[in-house]
């Protein structure tokens, strides 16, 4: 039984990933909500009354006050995902930066400053002589 409500669980956060990340990427004007932003995950309670959205926000002028936009802007975003998914109860929304794409991207650049260079052909750079 519990594995059944866990794939339930795991679909719904899926198809809300989906749909708030269709919501908050097009249909959001509010001019504080600034940069691109990411849904990188959605963690539904067991009940269904509450959501935790995770966003990655690249470029943003002032993150506190597109993630303030954000809340600001949950109750929309809440009447939107009710109109597009039929559930008995549609989750409250808060959301919570995920900074993991950032530090991906962080180590990424620094693997590139350790790792030996490359030449145009593809062999490591050896000083031979």
């Amino acid at each position: 039984m519990q594995k059944r409500v866990n794939n339930r669980i795991n679909r719904i956060d899926e198809e809300y990933k989906k749909e708030l990340s269709n919501i908050i990427g097009r249909e959001l004007k509010d001019p504080n909500i600034t940069g691109l932003i990411s849904v990188t995950k959605v963690k539904v309670s067991t009940d269904l009354k509450y959501a935790k959205v995770y966003v990655s926000i690249m470029g943003a002028k002032n993150l506190q006050e597109t993630m303030k936009g954000l809340k600001n802007a949950s109750g929309y975003i809440r009447t939107e995902l009710a109109k597009r998914i039929n559930l008995r109860n549609t989750p409250e929304i808060t959301f919570e930066i995920d900074d993991s794409i950032e530090y991906g991207a962080k180590i990424d650049n620094i693997l590139k400053e350790i790792m030996p260079k490359k030449e145009v052909n593809g062999s490591e750079d050896n000083d031979i002589g």
